[in-house]
């Protein structure tokens, strides 16, 4: 799972987020800090509105929380979905030792390689340098 501070600067960077089942993220606030939700149908869905998606939480949890706008939420991608923003510039994901891996890029023709200890920060990095050259 990628880092808070990757998530964050990814959605700062543009990575929009359609909640779908199985996709993880964090409340902001200090009361939430350092808790994981997963959007599920059973628990917590994702309805979308014409004032914008709510993720609702369903029957009961550990607290009284009825719903909580996407605004308020930080989205964690998964490796394979940071993979698939990617597209046609990826190039390779490598596991250069046993503590590294690096995940290859290519835009037009220059290659860009980007090192992480976990596959899914490598893909983020990596992600992240694409949407701020788009900027």
């Amino acid at each position: 799972m990628i880092s808070t501070a990757l998530a964050a600067s990814l959605r700062e960077a543009g990575l929009a987020w359609t909640p779908v089942s199985g996709d993880a993220f964090q409340i902001a606030g200090p009361d939430f800090e350092g808790d994981v939700f997963t959007v599920s149908d059973m628990t917590i869905e994702a309805h979308s509105y014409p004032s914008g998606t709510v993720l609702g939480f369903n029957g009961t949890t550990e607290w009284a929380l009825d719903s909580v706008a996407i605004d308020d939420a930080l989205w964690l991608p998964r490796e394979d979905q940071l993979r698939d923003a990617l597209a046609g510039t990826f190039v390779a994901l490598v596991r250069e030792d046993r503590a590294s891996y690096v995940v290859t890029t290519r835009v037009v023709d220059a290659e860009a390689r980007f090192v992480s200890e976990d596959p899914a920060e490598a893909y983020g990095l990596a992600l992240l340098d694409l949407l701020r050259g788009l900027a």
